[in-house]
């Protein structure tokens, strides 16, 4: 069961795929040759496998979109995701086969980057998760998430984010780039470290801090500049020189962007 999932998931980058092909290849399991592997959004993965069409997904896949029964593993499932875990179903679009269990450990800068989010200012912090609502609840309160939203599809996320940005005005959304469109991306973070969304959101707001200061100061020099000199208090060199002066001032105070 393990090798079969290992073997469609092997091209796929979602974490749950590379947790699985890690377990498979730390068993030293034989890979099945696949074909035709592709993503199906939102719910899993399928592939052949000698000549047969082999799902790999969350309940809902075989439920919903394939319409097959889960019989006997129900109570499992059920009992799996009551436990904290998310549940993987292996199968055909004649039968699901089986099924693996897996469970997020919270990273160690989680809770040091969502404490960091509050600490400069950000009000709430939501969790948009596909997993089931026990394991998302668990873990967004090992890391200190305000709001959880779970069981949602990657068209639900969405929704979601227009309707919170409709309700608070400013929302930022961050995803990992696997079902969250990092080529849509306004700000792509390269390095796999959560304190660096602290870092960069820091950052943006000392820019815009230090731009409209900018701003205000040279709006506040040139118009001293221009009242001097059309009341005769300034010479025109005088003014040529106070207004290059100025310029300095200003490029000197971005450079404070330097620091940190």
């Amino acid at each position: 069961m393990l090798a079969l999932a290992a073997g469609v998931e092997r091209r796929s980058e979602h974490p749950l795929a590379r947790a699985i092909i890690d377990k498979a290849e730390e068993r030293e399991l034989k890979f099945p040759e696949v074909s035709d592997a592709r993503s199906l959004t939102g719910a899993g993965a399928q592939a052949q496998i000698d000549g047969s069409t082999v799902f790999i997904g969350n309940p809902a896949l075989f439920e919903d979109k394939l319409g097959l029964s889960l019989g006997d593993l129900a109570p499992d499932i059920h009992r799996l995701q009551s436990d904290d875990k998310t549940v993987v179903i292996v199968g055909s679009d004649q039968a699901p086969w089986g099924l693996l269990a897996l469970r997020d450990n919270l990273r160690p800068d989680a809770r040091n980057a969502i404490k960091g989010l509050h600490d400069i200012g950000v009000r709430r912090v939501a969790m948009l998760t596909g997993d089931n609502p026990r394991t998302a609840q668990v873990i967004a309160s090992e890391a200190g998430i305000d709001e959880v939203y779970a069981d949602l599809k990657p068209e639900d996320k969405v929704a979601k984010v227009r309707e919170l940005t409709a309700a608070s005005g400013h929302v930022a959304m961050v995803g990992d780039g696997v079902n969250d469109a990092l080529e849509t991306a306004d700000v792509p973070l390269m390095a796999d470290d959560l304190n660096k969304l602290v870092y960069a959101l820091g950052l943006a707001r000392r820019t815009l801090s230090v731009v409209r200061q900018n701003l205000g100061l040279s709006a506040v020099v040139i118009a001293a500049l221009i009242i001097g000199a059309v009341s005769g208090q300034f010479s025109l060199p005088a003014v040529v020189v106070a207004h290059e002066i100025s310029e300095f001032l200003v490029i000197g105070s971005g450079l404070r962007m330097l620091k940190g």
